[in-house]
């Protein structure tokens, strides 16, 4: 099931984030991104990397865990076994 943050919850993970001063850039989890930045219209999932658009928006506010959950995911999306291939999964 892709994560989506409310407008609300980003907003207060922003305000946090910025009110201790950290950067919004958290590389602690590298991204899935493949550059192949294309939306399916029938899953609603990247064709490049299988995250949701609303996981892709908000890859910088999730905590590490929250990152780490959404990787685990992706295989499970991929039905063109994409993960298998590069070596990622």
């Amino acid at each position: 099931m892709p994560l989506a943050l409310t407008t609300e919850e980003r907003r207060r993970r922003r305000f946090s984030l910025r009110s201790e001063g950290r950067s919004l850039m958290d590389d602690s989890v590298a991204s899935p991104c493949v550059s192949i930045c294309k939306i399916d219209k029938t899953t609603n999932l990247c064709l490049g990397c299988s995250r949701s658009v609303g996981e892709i928006t908000d890859w910088c506010l999730l905590t590490a865990e929250e990152k780490r959950g959404v990787a685990a995911e992706l295989p499970a999306r991929d039905p063109g076994q994409r993960f298998a291939e590069k070596g990622t999964a």
